[in-house]
């Protein structure tokens, strides 16, 4: 029922959960971050659509945390030509820009040391890594507050 209340809106799902204890917990996002009070409203949407004299529950609507990794394909999406971070499944940890996002996987542009024929020295270049999603263990927005 929360697809229900996105349709047509900018927002996408990232995840819901439900726990043992009936605890609901259903994470919104937005290209330009989420609004409070569209958290509200989805709340009061999905307990409009639930029965408590059936089922007793707790709801928590919000957004996918700042700095948490990412989820879903459209937050990769969104972080294209932003910084992120990620480790690698092999535990490898690299700071980029994020180039390109698709179903299959996604391109991150890093910076790194080569050794170039006509320079003695390694130089620093931007080489693009591409990344199938189950190849890293986590991929998230680096937050810069300058």
């Amino acid at each position: 029922m929360a697809l229900e209340w996105l349709t047509g809106r900018e927002y996408f799902l990232v995840d819901v959960e439900v726990d043992n204890q009936n605890k609901i917990t259903v994470e919104i996002d937005h290209r330009d971050g989420v609004w409070i009070e569209d958290c509200c409203e989805l709340s009061k949407f999905i307990e409009a659509h639930l029965d408590r004299d059936v089922e007793d529950y707790e709801l928590e609507v919000g957004s996918a945390g700042i700095g948490q990794p990412f989820k879903v394909l459209q937050q990769y999406v969104n972080s294209i030509g932003y910084d992120v971070e990620l480790l690698t499944a092999d535990g490898k940890k690299m700071e980029g820009s994020m180039k390109d996002a698709t179903p299959e996987g996604f391109t991150v542009t890093v910076r790194e040391k080569q050794r170039l024929e006509e320079k003695k020295r390694p130089v620093m270049v931007d080489v693009d890594k591409t990344f199938a999603y189950d190849e890293v263990k986590w991929v998230r927005s680096i937050i810069d507050f300058k």
